[in-house]
């Protein structure tokens, strides 16, 4: 039972510290939407969001001013589209977003994703289909978010999937370009992508999960950020209760904000996903959290032990205070959406390459980042390839949300605006991965997969 005096001592947090539920995210199955004609599905599609979602903005807000809480983003979920649709015209999928994005609109969401493949055992012409479509769908749409999970730590990585979206994410950059390439911001590639996942772009409904379901994301790295004050000079001992115990709190007003969502609805509680996501705003920061710990700027040795340390202790604290963790939980590392990141980049002491070591011990992976739009399509696969080798290696979800910005170059800014920040243009090893990435089938599972 989660009591009014534990949400009162959040008070300061709320009002002092940018702590906020960052979203609310309903998960909506279209299993049963299925249909051979493209309009009857669409028609099913739209009825079935609408029909489910029809209170969701309402009852958040509600909930939001009734516990003095606020719930930043209203978002919604769906079945992986190339699973629910079994359509194989890349043309149809473009109507099937639009269709999306259309339901997203009218219900007054940010954001609605499932717009997606699973292709780690194999490629179907439906999920080619949904591939082939992404650059034109969500340069079509605006409220639509698409991901593809290429890999898993049981069935290796899809070495050809990789090399197709190499391709795609540079057509959909140049789609964008307009805005800064924005279209890449909305897809994100996975290996080990959990399929309860509130945060967006990655979000979809799994086929395990039940009918419709209310799922949760916290954030709070000021909350973080304003504890470890009291902790300089301290042990590691106590820097690492310090972050547990207001983990646990942090933890425990989502909890309450989801529940208290799902109740009013007459939906099942799903998930709460512990991640402390950062914003564009000063003093909402991972890496202030990281630096507050005894790092010049994020980068310098000691960066990824001060982040493992942070993920695993939120972690730790999350669990202990509820008995649905799930999705990514942990610290994310999002380039643009995070101004400490930006100002080491600037500073020069965060580079992609180290980039790519922290996402070894944190949720997530190379994330929003920004680089040259004359990256080749190869170069942004083998970067692709890497991640998601960690992720497979290591047995934990990692992913890309990689922009190449057309018409930009290294000291150059892309600007997104609103969550998704401010980019700096980041410099990429320029060394050819052509002849790698051209050799075709799948990277095996690691040993440790055989596990029955």
């Amino acid at each position: 039972m989660i009591h009014m005096n534990e949400v009162y001592e959040t008070n300061q947090m709320i009002l002092e510290d940018n702590l906020d539920v960052r979203t609310i995210t309903m998960g909506i199955s279209l299993l049963d939407c299925r249909s051979d004609n493209l309009q009857e599905f669409c028609t099913k599609i739209y009825d079935k969001i609408t029909g489910r979602a029809k209170d969701l903005v309402k009852t958040a807000d509600y909930v939001a001013k009734e516990y003095a809480i606020p719930i930043v983003n209203k978002r919604i979920s769906v079945t992986p589209i190339a699973l629910a649709a079994g359509f194989k015209n890349p043309e149809d999928y473009i109507e099937i977003a639009k269709t999306l994005d259309a339901a997203a609109k009218a219900m007054e969401v940010n954001f609605i994703g499932g717009f997606s493949a699973l292709v780690q055992k194999g490629t179907t012409e439906e999920d080619q289909a949904l591939m082939l479509a992404i650059p034109e769908a969500l340069a079509q749409t605006e409220r639509v978010c698409s991901s593809v999970n290429v890999g898993s730590s049981k069935a290796g990585i899809n070495m050809d999937a990789i090399r197709l979206l190499g391709k795609i994410i540079k057509e959909l950059a140049e789609k964008t370009k307009a805005a800064d390439s924005i279209g890449c911001a909305k897809f994100v590639i996975f290996t080990n992508a959990p399929d309860d996942n509130p945060f967006m772009a990655g979000a979809f409904h799994g086929v395990t999960n039940a009918d419709t379901l209310i799922h949760v994301g916290v954030s709070g790295p000021g909350v973080v950020k304003k504890a470890l004050e009291q902790c300089r000079g301290k042990k590691f001992e106590v820097l690492s209760e310090t972050i547990k115990k207001i983990s646990f709190k942090i933890t425990r007003v989502g909890m309450l904000v989801g529940q208290e969502v799902a109740e009013r609805l007459g939906y099942p509680f799903g998930i709460i996903d512990l991640s402390l996501a950062p914003t564009p705003a000063i003093g909402d920061s991972i890496a202030d959290i990281l630096e507050l710990m005894g790092l010049e700027s994020v980068g310098a040795p000691g960066t990824t032990a001060a982040l493992a340390l942070l993920n695993d202790q939120v972690k730790k604290g999350g669990i202990m205070a509820s008995s649905a963790v799930g999705g990514l939980s942990g610290a994310f590392i999002p380039v643009s959406e995070d101004q400490g990141m930006i100002q080491a980049v600037e500073r020069g002491s965060l580079t992609l390459e180290k980039l790519e070591a922290m996402t070894c011990v944190c949720s997530v992976g190379l994330d929003m980042v920004a680089v040259p739009g004359d990256t080749s399509a190869a170069t942004i696969s083998g970067l692709i390839a890497d991640e998601m080798a960690i992720g497979m290696i290591n047995n934990k979800t990692t992913a890309v949300r990689i922009i190449p910005v057309s018409g930009k170059k290294v000291g150059e800014y892309a600007e997104f605006g609103g969550l998704l920040g401010t980019a700096p243009i980041m410099p990429i090893n320029s060394f050819s991965c052509q002849e790698f990435i051209n050799r075709q089938g799948f990277i095996p599972a690691p040993i440790h997969s055989f596990k029955n």
